[in-house]
C-alpha cells in the first residue's frame, strides 16, 4: 500500500495505491465542488495518469469515495456562480476527465450524491451504493436551476428514459434499491465499510481491461461522444 502526498491537496483528498487499485477519498466535508477542491482532484488524477504512463499495460482501476453522510452534495453554488470560468475550466472539465479516464472507475457512494455530486458519480464507469444511507438526486428543478447541455447529455447517456424524466422533472430522490432497479448503480450493500469493499471488488474485477492502455480512454470517448461535445459548450454561465 502506497499513500500519495504530502501536497497542499492533502486536506481535501487522499490517494492510496493498493495495487492494482488507486483509492481516492474526498475529504472536503460535504464535498461541494469549488476551484480548490477540483484542483485537488485534478492533482490526484494527474498522479494516477503519470504512474500509468510508467506502467502502461498493467491492470489498474480507480475507486472514488467520500466520507460520512455525503459522497458529494454538488456544487458550491455561490462560489461557482461568482467565479469566472468555473464551469468551463473546472467543473465541466472534471466531468469530461472522469468520463474519459483511461482506466476503469468505480464510485463508492458512501452517502448522498446530489446534483453536481450525482453528475460526478454518473461520470464513473460503475457505481456501488449503500442501502442504509444516502440518495441519488438531481434537484435543479427545486432550486430552480437549468442544466448545462453537457450535464443533461450525461443524464441522457447514463439513465433510462423514465428515470431521466423522474430525475430531472421531479427531482426524485432515488434510494439504493430504486437506484439498482433503475440501473443507476451496479451493486448495493449495507454499511460504509462494505460499500468500499464492494467497490474495490468491482475495481479488481475490471482492472485487467486497463491493459488496453490509451485505447481504453479512446473507447470511452467514442461511447460518450455526445456528452463530451456538449460539455465543451463555452459561455453557458454568462447566459444565466
Amino acid at each position: 500500500m502506497i499513500s500519495f502526498y504530502p501536497t497542499q491537496a492533502k486536506a481535501l483528498v487522499t490517494l492510496v495505491r493498493e495495487r492494482p487499485l488507486f483509492v481516492l477519498t474526498m475529504k472536503n466535508g460535504e464535498n461541494r465542488f469549488n476551484t480548490n477542491f477540483i484542483n485537488a482532484l485534478f492533482s490526484a488524477l494527474d498522479d494516477i495518469e503519470r504512474i500509468r504512463e510508467e506502467e502502461d499495460g498493467e491492470p489498474a482501476a480507480l475507486v472514488t469515495m467520500g466520507e460520512g453522510k455525503f459522497f458529494s452534495n454538488g456544487l458550491d453554488l455561490e462560489h461557482a456562480l461568482s467565479t469566472p470560468g468555473f464551469f468551463d475550466e473546472y467543473y465541466l472539465k472534471l466531468l469530461t476527465r472522469m468520463l474519459t479516464f483511461p482506466i476503469p472507475t468505480v464510485a463508492a457512494l458512501n452517502g448522498h450524491a446530489f446534483a453536481g455530486g450525482c453528475m460526478f458519480a454518473l461520470a464513473h464507469d460503475y457505481r456501488v451504493m449503500r442501502s442504509d444511507r444516502g440518495y441519488i438526486c438531481m434537484n435543479e428543478v427545486d432550486l430552480p436551476s437549468p442544466l448545462h447541455p453537457g450535464m443533461a447529455a450525461i443524464v441522457r447517456i447514463k439513465m433510462l428514459p423514465k428515470t431521466y424524466r423522474d430525475c430531472v422533472l421531479q427531482g426524485h430522490r432515488f434510494n439504493a434499491q430504486e437506484a439498482l432497479d433503475q440501473q443507476l448503480v451496479d451493486e448495493i450493500v449495507e454499511g460504509e465499510k462494505e460499500v468500499l469493499v464492494k467497490a474495490k471488488e468491482l475495481g479488481l474485477k475490471w482492472s485487467g481491461k486497463a491493459k488496453a492502455g490509451a485505447i481504453y480512454g479512446m473507447l470511452k470517448r467514442e461511447m460518450y461522444a455526445e456528452g463530451i461535445r456538449y460539455l465543451d459548450v463555452k459561455g453557458w454561465q454568462a447566459k444565466l
